[in-house]
């Protein structure tokens, strides 16, 4: 009985949170004139918003996911990487748009998820898999083709822009910008045909399992959809409360670094879902998969968000710096060539994970305390 009525609670969560969403988040836009003198109003609706957004954005990803997975690939894999793309460029943009200008926030954000998944993603489900199992093995041509592309967009993205002459340090020209966002474009689609159609055997577990979404959940397509889309718009519509609250909160609390901490807790926000099933499939011995889980969610969000920023900064007119900062180029730097070593061999095993734990630390120690 208490399994059914479990059952029955997380239906109703899984269904109605998206339309309860986007209902609140149009009826919180609808009065937004209400008076701003009132200190109750101007906390209680960010902390609304920001109660409502969390659960909804891994409600919506858990909905992607189930659509994704009876899609079949490519279209699958395309359905969630836009799905998660539209959150974080909508939640992104609210931010950079919201008060005084945020030129690094993008840059920020997409340095997060790299070190999120190249260190804290990649070393628990190493830790956790080998604590379990010993040494695991994955498919060195597949692992090899991630980490070539994710290597070559993050320097392209974030470290280059250093190094240009013809504008500021960290900046690209419009021209330039235009072109590297259009190199990442193709690039990640590229890959997509290569691991969707091409070589899609490079991708798959030794067992010879399916990489695609771990198992479909039960969630009838009907319904997946139009929940997807309810709970999209309800991410983009909550955002622009999310990224008033957020700011004030930070600019209250006087932290050296707001940019960076806002970058972490989206790329958090993003990561979490897909980090969980990559834990569970490292745990069932599922390396490989594990594998094409984290370090494809990195891919997917680097190679379209940024493109997908750099349009809304023209549109704006607002810049966009994406060259980051010595020290943060070298963990940045540090993580790519810890998971080429880690992955070289085509077996990993406890002290790989803990490596990269460390790492992770590390890049935590220096967000807390520039």
């Amino acid at each position: 009985m208490r399994l059914l009525e479990g059952n029955v609670t997380r239906r109703a969560l899984l269904y109605g949170l998206p339309i309860a969403s986007l209902a609140i988040a149009l009826l919180l836009g609808r009065y937004s004139a209400f008076p701003h003198e009132s200190v109750a109003w101007r906390v209680a609706i960010p902390a609304l918003s920001i109660a409502l957004l969390v659960p909804t954005v891994l409600v919506a990803l858990r909905h992607a996911d189930a659509a994704a997975a009876r899609l079949g690939e490519p279209l699958g894999t395309l359905l969630l990487t836009t799905a998660v793309t539209t959150i974080e460029v909508s939640l992104i943009c609210f931010v950079m748009l919201h008060g005084e200008n945020n030129p690094t926030l993008a840059r920020e954000s997409v340095f997060s998820v790299v070190m999120l998944v190249a260190t804290g993603g990649i070393g628990i489900c190493l830790t956790v898999g080998a604590l379990r199992h010993g040494e695991q093995e994955h498919r060195l041509q597949g692992t090899s083709a991630y980490l070539a592309v994710l290597i070559a967009l993050s320097v392209l993205l974030l470290i280059l822009p250093n190094f240009t002459i013809s504008t500021d340090p960290g900046t690209y020209s419009p021209a330039q910008l235009v072109l590297v966002s259009l190199l990442s474009f193709l690039l990640y689609f590229g890959f997509l045909y290569i691991q969707s159609v091409r070589h899609r055997g490079f991708f798959l577990d030794a067992a010879g399992d399916d990489d695609g979404h771990a198992i479909a959940p039960q969630i009838p397509y009907w319904l997946s959809l139009p929940c997807l889309i309810a709970g999209l718009l309800a991410v983009v519509l909550l955002g622009e409360r999310v990224a008033a609250g957020v700011e004030n909160g930070l600019a209250a609390l006087r932290v050296s670094r707001p940019d960076a901490i806002i970058g972490a807790l989206l790329a958090t926000l993003l990561l979490f879902p897909e980090t969980l099933s990559a834990l569970r499939a490292a745990r069932a011995n599922h390396l490989q998969r594990s594998i094409n889980i984290m370090l494809g969610s990195a891919l997917a969000t680097i190679g379209l968000t940024i493109p997908a920023i750099a349009a809304v900064s023209f549109a704006t007119d607002r810049p966009l710096i994406l060259g980051v900062s010595g020290r943060d180029e070298i963990m940045l730097v540090l993580a790519l060539s810890l998971s080429i070593v880690s992955f070289g061999t085509g077996r990993t095993n406890v002290l790989t994970g803990f490596v990269h734990i460390v790492v992770f630390l590390a890049y935590l120690m220096l967000l807390a305390i520039p």
